[in-house]
């Protein structure tokens, strides 16, 4: 399931939905990222993330779907947040439901690398009173690189 929007989300009610009377379900693993107040060396008072509707849903259900072919999975939540959060609001929750945890944990690492190098969001962090668009971080494509099919 994917949900990109404005309003914050629930965790709990959010995972319990996700597993609610699926009793072959042995886990449930998630991830919150949460928005820091700290960019490079200033005190970040907002982020803004843009998207293009449409396109980025189709992108996530893409993720999605190459999860569950990935791993045998029950079911994949990625709610993303856009438009205007402060520190520490809730940005991100990735989880999956599997019979056993460990493909549960994978796929929400899987989840989470793609999410931070190939998903079509735009970060604007405004520091010290100035606005600047997040780059690409080198670490960020190290980590995403363990998931490539094609080594």
């Amino acid at each position: 399931m994917i949900k990109v929007q404005t309003d914050d989300f629930d965790v709990g009610a959010e995972l319990a939905a996700l597993s609610r009377g699926r009793t072959e379900v042995g886990a449930v693993a998630s991830f919150i990222g949460l928005v820091r107040d700290v960019a490079g060396p200033g005190e970040l008072s907002a982020m803004t993330l843009e998207h293009y509707p449409g396109m980025t849903e189709r992108q996530l259900a893409q993720l999605e779907a190459e999860a569950l072919a990935r791993w045998p999975l029950d079911k994949v939540l990625i709610i993303h947040r856009h438009g205007r959060l402060l520190p520490g609001d809730q940005i991100v929750l990735c989880a999956a439901t599997s019979s056993h945890r460990e493909a549960a944990f994978e796929a929400c690492a899987f989840l989470m690398d793609w999410l931070k190098t190939r998903a079509p969001f735009w970060k604007l962090e405004e520091v010290g009173g100035e606005s600047n668009w997040v780059a690409a971080r080198q670490g960020d494509d190290d980590a995403a690189a363990r998931w490539k099919t094609d080594k």
